[in-house]
């Protein structure tokens, strides 16, 4: 065989490995490699994961490993420090475009109201972060941030502002913690601290009394109203004789806070508790539930009236009939203690 055969041989058997070399290179990028069946879904990679660890997880999601290893290990991947995340994977997503993913960090839109304690609350945030409830409440009732930020355990909850923010996943509870206290501070601007002081409250005497006119109303249209008649009955030295804080202490006394309580008994009035605000005067010493920004903003900007009483109206449901004169009231009293007597009602 003379030498341009043999070049020629080895020129094709070259071509034919580099056409081959090619395809299967071009197949370990480009070509589709996932193997669940929704269009898209989100991988959780937790904080301290190694590459082990990532292609673990990963082995779920990808149908070829070592197709996506192949592309991992091109584009530097396992040498990545920070692997922890959220990552966004669609489906039919190639090798390149899975390891493009797992640089790209989503963050989680994070939302939260109407929570009654702060136990609660880090409850539902842990189960849309990394961090756990327990670190959560452990930063939360940190004595040193209470201290250095003016809360109590029993009045914290007030720093939470109920809104939609944006988180990463892997948010350790301290960091959530300071980006709450940070949008604390932001919501409470000059606007807000100047109403506050006019009515002789403090930023969480406000949240706190704001909690019981959330509770009191779910109409936001009214609760401008029924934060005026609180504000008038702490004007005289009234006691606020505010249910839904007996309903908070009834909770609290038994532990239970899963309880439905539609009805407050006489009983009930009889809890000796702080939050019992027919036993007590002045507010409670924390809010009894999360208020919204709109329960908060009706107490800085209450209606002005001379209201001192308000019962549960049964002819406009949701909302309520208000009285100047226990007499006044006594009847829209009656009225209320006559249909729920009839709705059969006991608790």
């Amino acid at each position: 065989m003379n030498t341009k055969k043999i070049i020629g041989i080895v020129s094709v058997l070259v071509v034919t490995g580099l056409i081959i070399y090619g395809y299967l290179l071009y197949r370990d990028i480009f070509s589709g490699n996932t193997r669940f069946t929704e269009k898209e879904t989100y991988v959780l990679i937790p904080t301290g994961s190694d590459y082990d660890k990532v292609k673990e997880i990963m082995a779920n999601y990808v149908e070829d490993m070592q197709r996506f290893e192949t592309v991992a290990q091109k584009k530097s991947y396992p040498e990545r420090v920070e692997k922890a995340g959220r990552f966004l994977l669609k489906k039919g997503m190639n090798s390149n475009e899975i390891v493009n993913a797992l640089r790209q960090n989503v963050p989680v839109d994070l939302a939260f109201n109407n929570q009654e304690r702060v136990e609660d609350f880090a409850g539902r945030i842990g189960m849309q972060i990394e961090a756990d409830s327990l670190s959560l409440l452990e930063s939360f009732k940190d004595k040193t941030f209470l201290e250095e930020n003016g809360f109590t355990e029993d009045n914290v909850l007030c720093m939470f502002i109920p809104n939609s923010y944006e988180f990463f996943w892997n948010t350790k509870a301290t960091k959530f913690r300071e980006r709450m206290a940070k949008e604390y501070r932001k919501f409470w601007n000059d606007d807000r601290l100047a109403k506050a002081k006019a009515l002789n409250l403090t930023p969480i005497e406000v949240s706190i009394l704001a909690s019981i006119v959330h509770k009191e109303t779910v109409k936001k249209d009214e609760r401008p109203k029924v934060a005026g008649v609180y504000l008038n009955r702490l004007a005289k030295g009234m006691k606020l004789e505010a249910d839904p804080t007996v309903i908070y202490a009834v909770k609290l006394k038994s532990g239970d806070f899963t309880q439905v309580i539609k009805r407050v008994l006489n009983k009930d009035l009889a809890t000796d508790s702080p939050y019992n605000m027919y036993m007590y005067a002045g507010l409670p010493p924390g809010p009894i539930a999360m208020p919204d920004i709109t329960a908060i903003d009706a107490v800085l900007n209450p209606e002005k009236h001379n209201y001192i009483y308000f019962c549960a109206s049964v002819t406009n449901f949701g909302y309520h009939e208000f009285a100047v004169t226990p007499a006044q009231h006594e009847v829209n009293r009656q009225k209320y203690v006559a249909w729920i007597n009839g709705q059969g009602i006991k608790r």
